[in-house]
């Protein structure tokens, strides 16, 4: 598989989601103490502060809605200038409405994306080792 995208790296704070996102299952961080979800993931809960922190698996059939969006009509990167234009998204899962997770918007004219469109979480293999979470339409 020959990839120009930027490949994301695993950290100590963030390589339980990648592992994850490379087994084609969404790990999200929750902090034990306020019992919310933080993510991105980082060394501390983003709500309260708190650093005790575990991970909970939500599966690999997730859904949500379009939060919000762009649409690039340029590559900001090297490997994204066959994509354009590219609908980058924040969706908000629906098990989870106060998780927000962003993603490209794949196989979906600019015509069609808006708030609120009910989307589903795809995980699209950028090499043998790293898979990446995507949206499709409903």
């Amino acid at each position: 598989m020959d990839n120009q995208k930027p490949i994301p790296v695993k950290t100590q704070d963030n390589s339980p989601y990648w592992d994850g996102a490379d087994r084609h299952e969404l790990i999200l961080q929750k902090c034990n103490s306020c019992q919310e979800y933080s993510h991105p993931p980082g060394p501390s809960c983003a709500k309260c502060g708190g650093t005790e922190l575990s991970w909970e698996s939500q599966g690999s059939e997730i859904s949500g809605k379009v939060y919000s969006y762009i649409i690039s009509y340029r590559p900001f990167l090297p490997g994204f200038q066959d994509d354009l234009p590219l609908i980058i998204a924040i969706v908000e899962i629906d098990k989870l409405p106060n998780v927000r997770l962003i993603g490209n918007v794949l196989q979906c004219s600019t015509d069609d994306i808006r708030i609120g469109l009910p989307v589903k979480m795809i995980w699209k293999e950028l090499t043998e080792e790293r898979s990446l979470p995507q949206w499709i339409q409903v």
